[in-house]
């Protein structure tokens, strides 16, 4: 019998592609301007200063093929980026070891109400209400370090009505994936059901009602989603 004054919300997870397995989400941790030429088109020094990360919350994440515009915007943009699922963490982990906490990878959208997150900037307050609203993250299944490898180059690009909008390659990422578990290993307990949005290459930009975004990471996967 259960002493929960309330019903405890349901686990969020990925599914695994191929497998009617799913994969739980503890915490979803993102770096920010990850990638050289995006720092530039947001106004920052690309030189390899330390990283800095954001959260979004476990349940923005969802699979699906649409994205429901959001409220209180008139400013959504997209952000393509590789998904990294920790099957377990720690602390203090080193580079050299980082990967082997790595259950596999995926891809998804750091969807941004641009505006709303500019306000936040300019009034050195939080970005959670830029980033971290509802269904946020569209994402696509996982793919099992046995299947995908550690992908550390490869095509990352994301169409908008089959326009490409943002063109990148992971080789081009500031921090590669073991520097990030590393560093945040330093800030934060990791563990099994962590996830990290490893930032997104240049070309972000806006999206409205009826368009359609096509995402692909080389090696990794493809995810199709529709504005509504």
């Amino acid at each position: 019998m259960s002493n929960y004054v309330i019903n405890p919300p349901a686990v969020v997870s990925i599914p695994i592609e191929g497998s009617d397995q799913v994969f739980p989400v503890r915490r979803v941790y993102c770096i920010g301007r990850n990638y050289a030429a995006h720092a530039i088109e947001m106004g920052h020094d690309p030189d390899r200063e330390p990283p800095f990360f954001f959260q979004k919350n476990p349940d923005n994440l969802y699979v699906g093929d649409t994205f429901p515009y959001p409220a209180q915007t008139k400013d959504v943009h997209h952000e393509i980026e590789m998904i990294v699922a920790l099957k377990s963490g720690g602390t203090n982990i080193s580079v050299d070891k980082a990967l082997d906490h790595v259950w596999g990878y995926g891809v998804g959208l750091d969807m941004t109400r641009r505006d709303l997150q500019g306000i936040a900037k300019e009034m050195r307050r939080p970005w959670e209400i830029g980033k971290a609203f509802e269904l946020s993250a569209p994402i696509g299944p996982l793919k099992p370090v046995s299947a995908v490898g550690h992908p550390a180059a490869g095509m990352v690009q994301l169409k908008v009505n089959g326009t490409p909008k943002q063109t990148g390659d992971l080789n081009q990422m500031i921090w590669k994936v073991p520097e990030m578990i590393s560093y945040l290993s330093d800030y934060f307990e990791l563990a099994a059901g962590d996830v990290i949005m490893t930032g997104t290459p240049a070309g972000v930009g806006p999206v409205v009602v009826g368009d359609v975004m096509d995402v692909h990471v080389e090696g990794v996967g493809d995810l199709t989603v529709t504005v509504v």
